[in-house]
Parts: structure tokens; C-alpha cells; sequence
């Protein structure tokens, strides 16, 4: 009732497989965004602390969050992703590690590059726009917003094994600012 959402690119997700979804982080509803665009279930990295409201934990480990530790290494969130990788499950992160403070991509942190070289898994950029608008860190309350989301062209293991971590980092960066970029300005058209 508040959002309008439209989603570009939906056909770039791979119908079956391992798949590591890196997505610009803009708002809380990202997770839940990003979920409804495909077709199939996602799993998704969530920073241990929102899991210690009982509703709410009770609420994202029913979308299948899995906890990291932002403050330590986050190993054990690292360890239990790659296991759902390994079964052929998807898992969404957010590489900027934090929501933006103003709704533009911010540079990512490096953690995806052992998930995707480990998993050996497809890897599918995702930019969303909107979302900031709808729910900015700094507001209580969501507000109404036209949301766009734009789904990249994957990269295979193969082409995410030519690269070391920094070429790979570089590209991921590149493609998630362009389909940001594509959901802004279809935002606005």
C-alpha cells in the first residue's frame, strides 16, 4: 500500500545452483526486497545484534538470516553461509557492510571474494534504489516510496577465478554502482 516496486533483470538469476547475491544496502527492507524479486528462497547475512529482540529474532531467522558478528571476524557467519552455498542455496550479502547514511553505494568490504572463490559459486549483482527514501537510518517510520531494483549479469566461478580479490572486488563494485544507477533512473523516468 505505501511502495511501488518494479524489478529489471530478473532473468539474470540462474534457475538452479549456488548463488552469492551482493546488493547495494539502502534500508531494513532490503532483505525483504530483494527476497521478492526471485522466485526462489534466500538466505541473508544479519548483524548478531538485531538478533536479540525475541520478535524480531523470531521474525528474520524465519527469513533465514544468518548471524554475523560485525565487531569480531564473523567467522561462524561466514562458516554457516558457505555451508548453504554448498548445498546449492542462495545467499544474499550486503558488501557496503552498513546501510548508506544517504542512499548512494558505498565502497565494499571484502569478505564476499572468500565466499564466491570457496563456494565456487554463480555470483548476481544487485543495485535497488527507493528503498533509502521509504526508510532512511535516521527515520522511526517507513514513509511511501517508489522502489526499483536491477539485476546485473551474473559472474561465473570461472570468470570470478580469473580475478584476484581486488580485480574482483573492483567488478563487483562497478556492476552493483551500475544497476544502482539503472534502478535510479527508472525511478525518475
Amino acid at each position: 500500500m505505501l511502495f511501488s516496486i518494479r524489478c529489471k533483470g530478473r532473468h539474470n538469476m540462474p534457475r538452479e545452483g549456488a548463488v552469492l547475491i551482493c546488493s547495494n544496502h539502502q534500508s531494513f527492507f532490503d532483505p525483504i526486497l530483494v527476497g521478492l524479486t526471485f522466485n526462489r528462497r534466500l538466505n541473508y547475512l544479519a548483524r548478531q545484534s538485531l538478533f536479540r529482540f525475541a520478535p524480531f529474532r523470531w521474525l528474520i531467522q524465519f527469513l533465514d538470516a544468518i548471524p554475523i558478528d560485525r565487531d569480531g571476524l564473523g567467522l561462524s557467519g561466514l562458516r554457516e553461509s558457505l555451508c548453504r552455498l554448498k548445498r546449492g542455496e542462495i545467499v544474499l550479502i550486503f558488501p557496503e557492510g552498513t546501510r548508506t547514511p544517504n542512499g548512494s553505494v558505498l565502497p565494499l568490504h571484502p569478505g564476499f571474494c572468500a565466499l564466491a572463490r570457496r563456494g565456487k559459486v554463480t555470483l548476481l549483482p544487485v543495485g535497488l534504489d527507493g528503498a533509502y527514501d521509504a526508510w532512511p537510518r535516521s527515520a522511526k517510520f517507513p514513509v511511501g516510496s517508489s522502489i526499483h531494483i536491477c539485476v546485473g549479469q551474473p559472474l561465473t566461478p570461472a570468470e570470478i577465478g580469473e580475478l584476484d580479490d581486488q580485480s574482483l572486488m573492483n567488478e563487483v563494485e562497478q556492476r552493483i554502482r551500475r544497476c544502482h544507477a539503472q534502478a535510479r533512473s527508472g525511478r525518475w523516468r
